[in-house]
């Protein structure tokens, strides 16, 4: 039986992913305490095939508060009675979150009378922190749109089943932080910039003028080809520790020319000898950004 735990701050996305696995054919429990977990998988084992059986459980402040001794015990008799067992944690900046609350006029589970939106978010991420730090995958939907988050827990829970380890290759910029789910980041922002090029500044990385100024620089055909061995010799260990998806995070200054380019000129490369690679360009999209649940 295959077993998936969603958690992650509210407002970050987890009902979405749910929603996601939902029409992918799991059966779906969200906001289950967390004492009745082991009977709960026990009925579903008894109801389905056990080979076959796809079982994805929320779990949130609500679940957890008050039983932080029992967790550690309870993931482990769920790892225990599956084949497949992993959990994914949804993280969003504060910031953000509060603009969503704002937006969506949506309380969040933990304000009361006596606590405001700002303590909540505080103290969600506190009684959240034992499962954020057992989360086998950790998505940051701070930039993502409500299209982009199904896709992302899409390439990191599913697609991977069938195609291998997952690997995306993200493009940011770093005046607007750093992606949270990167399991190696690359700072190419010491290569030559098309911003500085008027006739170029109004151009991504992903269009053709661009493509042919970025490409003509030797310093970025060096950059591309040691960020491209460097991915090429230590990708095989992850899949040898069956790891199921890596994330390779490449950053400049903006967000929009030298990183896109090179994360579009690593992934085609390495798309020879993997299946399942993306892109996702995270400046590019920001200004088509909707509030996710």
């Amino acid at each position: 039986m295959q077993i998936l735990v969603i958690s992650g701050r509210s407002g970050s996305g987890k009902t979405t992913a749910l929603n996601l696995l939902e029409d992918e054919g799991y059966t779906c429990i969200d906001n289950l305490p967390l004492s009745l977990l082991p009977a709960l998988t026990e009925q579903i084992r008894k109801a389905h095939n056990p080979n076959t059986a796809r079982l994805a459980i929320g779990i949130d402040a609500r679940n957890i508060d008050g039983d932080l001794s029992v967790l550690p015990s309870l993931l482990e008799s769920l790892k225990k009675d599956s084949d497949n067992f992993r959990i994914l944690y949804l993280d969003t900046g504060k910031e953000v979150l509060l603009r969503r609350f704002s937006e969506t006029r949506r309380k969040h589970p933990l304000s009361n009378k006596n606590t405001g939106l700002h303590e909540a978010i505080s103290s969600e991420d506190l009684i959240l922190a034992p499962i954020a730090a057992l989360a086998d995958v950790t998505i940051d939907t701070s930039n993502l749109n409500l299209h982009e988050l199904r896709s992302a827990v899409k390439r990191q829970l599913i697609d991977n089943e069938r195609d291998g380890i997952a690997i995306t290759l993200t493009s940011f910029g770093f005046k607007f932080g750093v992606p949270v789910d990167s399991d190696f980041m690359f700072d190419v922002r010491c290569l030559p910039n098309p911003y500085w090029q008027a006739e170029l500044r109004g151009y991504s990385g992903l269009e053709q003028p661009v493509i042919n100024f970025l490409k003509d620089q030797d310093p970025v055909q060096q950059m591309a080809a040691d960020i491209e061995s460097f991915a090429r010799k230590w990708i095989p260990s992850f899949e040898d520790n069956n790891r199921s998806y890596i994330n390779i995070a490449i950053g400049c200054t903006g967000g929009m020319h030298r990183s896109v380019f090179l994360s579009e000129h690593i992934a085609a490369c390495l798309r020879d000898n993997y299946k399942n690679v993306q892109t996702r360009h995270r400046q590019l999209s920001a200004k088509y950004m909707a509030p996710v649940r």
